[in-house]
């Protein structure tokens, strides 16, 4: 190894560092000595298509980069680091992290040079340093600079979910991403009737990190199977913090749509619960059971009575000649045990709803926000309030404060009772159960469309206690629901009915 200290770095043949086999894998002198610590590190192993934008970013995150040499022939690069120190942290984390371009693991040592000495003709490589520098100090990138950056991998991915069987929300992606680096923002959506989402990291390299540990992974065990791609987008744009979108560099954004604004008493609760599944993710996902999957879906791990996070949901645009408190315990309950429920008194079309924790609530909001109430569209949101008070001793509200704090109509007081299990978002077919044994499928079918609404199809189960009804749409099946759950069937037994994940 003697001579290659003073072979002059710009030259492209004579050191040994540089003259490894054609892939740039382990040539015997490489193995001789650890080259002590410099600014100056050795890439190999780099895929034939890897740009210099691309190797850059594996530098990033680290500090600045001053220069950089790539080898074509051999997949090799030299990148220079701004400080030692930089080029140390940046070793350190690729011998934890095995650092990849282009889905290709690479492998990064230091060089024996100090410096580079590139020729400074070399204007395309300066020009994309130069970007890059500008992007970091906080300039705005100019077009193509932002195509360059774009080609290394973008920092914002498109996450779809096969399987949703269980919900996810915009938090639990927050929780199982920012493992990875530091999220800046996040947008959800419906597309083609899937949730997808873009995300935002600081940085490409832990959007690179992110797809590479988990594209393909569960959230839940065997269901919400993550599909990870890069965007197209380099930049997010999001205007309002709710519960579809969120920028964290802006916690002052309104939340638009006349929706409050996230507590964010709440949002700190749900981005820093410890106690959640999700909290114990060890750079990955942990495959929870199905059982386990859903009690952390309806809030029975994880949040509950936990200060500073709310149980409490505010729903406007309700139909407020029809709307009553019992109708919003009913629909509400399923998911999650309502405890108080106060339509206000100034403001009959918007209603508090107090849920026995904030995991609850949270399912509740993302299940029916959006949903068809009484022929209204609801918006729900949660509240700034801790929980929903009582009308004082003696003074009548009108019956539009509830408590059903002891209900016995609570789907899930049991702990791992087998609701748990079967919480689905509204849908057209209906879930019967409880049904008694003399009650035939032409009574349930006028029971049903009396309820107003057409029943389209009807199974039993081989018991007959259970059996599956659909209706024409999935809001006739939430009035439907709404009406007829705990409805008295004859001889004190109670029909049960739920949303089903099944169609006939």
């Amino acid at each position: 190894m003697d001579g290659i200290s003073d072979v002059a770095v710009g030259v492209k043949r004579g050191s040994d560092e540089l003259n490894g086999t054609s892939n740039g894998s382990d040539s015997k002198k490489l193995r001789v000595e650890e080259a002590p610590p410099s600014r100056v590190l050795h890439i190999r192993k780099l895929p034939n298509e890897a740009s210099e934008t691309e190797v850059i970013a594996l530098g990033l995150p680290f500090g600045k980069v001053t220069n950089i040499l790539t080898l074509k022939g051999k997949n090799q690069a030299f990148l220079e680091m701004g400080t030692e120190e930089a080029a140390i942290t940046m070793v350190n984390y690729y011998t934890t992290v095995t650092p990849h371009v282009r889905n290709v693991p690479v492998f990064i040592q230091y060089s024996t040079h100090k410096e580079l000495k590139t020729d400074a003709g070399n204007q395309r490589t300066q020009a994309v340093l130069q970007a890059v520098s500008a992007v970091q100090s906080g300039g705005s990138p100019s077009s193509d600079v932002q195509e360059a950056l774009a080609a290394a991998s973008s920092p914002v991915l498109r996450i779809i979910i096969d399987n949703m069987f269980y919900p996810v929300t915009l938090d639990v992606l927050q929780q199982i991403f920012s493992k990875f680096g530091t999220v800046m923002k996040i947008i959800t959506f419906t597309k083609n009737n899937q949730f997808q989402a873009l995300l935002q990291f600081s940085d490409p390299v832990n959007a690179q990190q992110a797809k590479l540990a988990l594209d393909g992974q569960n959230i839940y065990n065997s269901c919400c199977t993550l599909r990870i791609d890069f965007s197209k987008l380099v930049n997010l744009n999001v205007k309002y913090n709710n519960d579809k979108s969120r920028d964290y560099t802006r916690p002052e954004l309104p939340a638009g749509d006349g929706q409050p604004t996230l507590d964010p008493s709440v949002a700190a609760a749900f981005s820093k619960d410890s106690n959640s599944l999700l909290g114990k993710i060890p750079g990955a996902l942990n495959p929870l059971s199905a059982a386990a999957a859903a009690a952390a879906a309806a809030g029975r791990v994880a949040l509950a009575g936990q200060s500073g996070s709310s149980g409490v949901l505010l729903v406007s645009n309700l139909n407020e000649e029809m709307v009553t408190p019992q109708s919003l315990f009913t629909l509400f309950g399923v998911y999650g045990d309502v405890q108080r429920v106060k339509i206000l008194y100034n403001k009959k079309d918007s209603a508090l709803i107090q849920m026995s924790d904030a995991n609850q609530a949270q399912l509740a909001m993302s299940h029916l926000n959006g949903q068809k109430m009484y022929g209204k569209i609801i918006r729900v949101t949660l509240s700034k309030h801790q929980t929903v008070a009582l009308p004082r001793d003696g003074l009548d509200d009108q019956g539009l404060t509830k408590d059903f704090t002891n209900s016995p109509l609570h789907r899930f007081k049991k702990p791992g009772s087998k609701n748990f299990q079967n919480i689905f978002p509204p849908s057209a077919t209906l879930h019967l159960s409880n049904i008694p044994q003399d009650v035939t499928e032409d009574d349930l079918r006028l029971l049903f469309s009396n309820a107003g609404g057409t029943v389209k199809a009807f199974k039993f189960f081989q018991d007959h206690k259970m059996a599956l009804l659909q209706m024409s749409t999935v809001e006739e099946a939430i009035q439907a629901l709404i009406d007829l759950h705990n409805y008295n069937m004859g001889g004190n037994q109670h029909l049960r009915v739920s949303f089903s994940k099944s169609t006939i």
